[in-house]
């Protein structure tokens, strides 16, 4: 008995393209997993702020501490003696030279001036007679009417005469002069102090050391001194540039309340004060507005050059690690690079001078250093420094 066999059974088409579909679609998820592996693996673009190196002019300086002092210092002393009748200025005022500050009572001045030019106007009357009465003595002695000897007596009449009107001329401007000294006046332009006599005092003449009575002191505060010092260490550079074009002194209140005055150089000393090791130094400030005032204490930068085309970043992007200070430079394709830099001097608008390190035009990573590493991808952003902080902000910030 023969068994049947069975029929041939083909797989329907449908059952193909399910299979490559699935195929397909098990090979899409194999593959988007991967590449979600491998993102996952890479660090993410960090966002940072970034600016260009710049080239610029800048001072090399020292900063130090010092103090102000009046340009000039005139104690107004009476140089004659007599009752003060009248004050002419207000204490603490701005007097200028040749103000009248204080008058002495003139009259007995005015009386001994008086009988002074009484007295040359008799010596003047006396020579004029003495010199007619030689004229005559001459014609006498020409036709030999009198002796050489009444010649010669009349002569040495008139000499005594001109001699005796010398004197009471100078009799007379000595009176003028004390006169004068009644009326006294500002011999410099300042301000004024405290007034140490009052109107009907009375006063003595001549200086200090005879009894002359001080009535008052005038400060000269346009220019000022700014007085500092010099560390001893700092004196080989100093002397490089000393008598140098660009010597400046900058002087700036603490509180950075005035704009810096600069001003020039007047004195340096010649000896290292012993125990200090410091030396003295002294600046001309000008003064105009006397924001300045004496026994100020103030901040002074020694400008001794101008450094040409120095390279310029703001002082944030300077890190430090154990090898010493580097900054993140930017390159073209957005990824970060590791650069050790040699800092200089901080400079205004809190930027610091790199001395070594960097090309100008390189970016650089100013904030958001903190997570990156050399080869890093980045989201560069433009970095806004804000307006510029005085010296004094960066001062205080350097000492925080």
């Amino acid at each position: 008995m023969k068994h049947a066999r069975p029929g041939h059974q083909s797989i329907p088409r449908w059952a193909y393209l399910l299979f490559i579909v699935l195929a397909v679609f098990v090979l899409y998820r194999i593959f988007q997993h991967r590449a979600e592996v491998a993102k996952a693996s890479q660090p993410p673009v960090r966002p940072v702020l970034v600016a260009k190196v710049i080239t610029k002019d800048v001072p090399l300086y020292l900063d130090e501490i010092g103090t102000c002092s009046a340009y000039e210092t005139v104690q107004v002393q009476a140089q004659v003696s007599g009752q003060i009748i009248a004050r002419h200025f207000q204490d603490g005022a701005d007097v200028k030279q040749g103000d009248l500050l204080f008058t002495i009572d003139p009259r007995p001045y005015q009386a001994a001036r008086d009988q002074a030019q009484g007295q040359l106007g008799q010596a003047q009357s006396k020579m004029l007679l003495d010199q007619i009465t030689l004229k005559r003595q001459q014609e006498l002695r020409a036709r030999n009417v009198i002796s050489p000897q009444d010649l010669d007596t009349a002569q040495a009449t008139v000499k005594s005469d001109e001699s005796l009107v010398k004197t009471a001329e100078a009799a007379v401007a000595a009176a003028q002069v004390n006169l004068d000294f009644c009326n006294i006046h500002s011999p410099i332009n300042g301000r004024a102090g405290l007034r140490l006599v009052d109107v009907g005092n009375v006063v003595s003449g001549g200086n200090a050391g005879g009894g002359g009575a001080v009535l008052l002191t005038i400060q000269g505060l346009d220019p000022i001194y700014t007085d500092f010092t010099v560390a001893e260490t700092d004196l080989a550079l100093v002397r490089r540039y000393l008598g140098g074009p660009n010597v400046k002194v900058q002087t700036d209140l603490s509180d950075g309340s005035i704009p810096p005055r600069l001003g020039d150089l007047y004195f340096i000393d010649n000896a290292v004060q012993p125990g200090a090791g410091t030396v003295k130094a002294r600046a001309i400030t000008p003064n105009p507005d006397r924001a300045l005032w004496p026994s100020e204490f103030v901040r002074v930068r020694f400008i001794l050059d101008v450094v040409k085309d120095a390279q310029l970043v703001p002082s944030q992007a300077v890190q430090i690690s154990q090898s010493g200070p580097f900054v993140f430079v930017v390159k073209p394709d957005n990824t970060v690079d590791l650069r050790p830099v040699k800092p200089g001097q901080r400079q205004e608008g809190d930027m610091t001078v790199i001395e070594n390190g960097l090309k100008p035009g390189e970016t650089i990573v100013i904030t958001g250093q903190l997570a990156l590493a050399p080869g890093a991808k980045v989201d560069p952003k433009p970095y806004d420094a804000g307006p510029p902080k005085s010296d004094h902000q960066v001062a205080a910030k350097d000492a925080m």
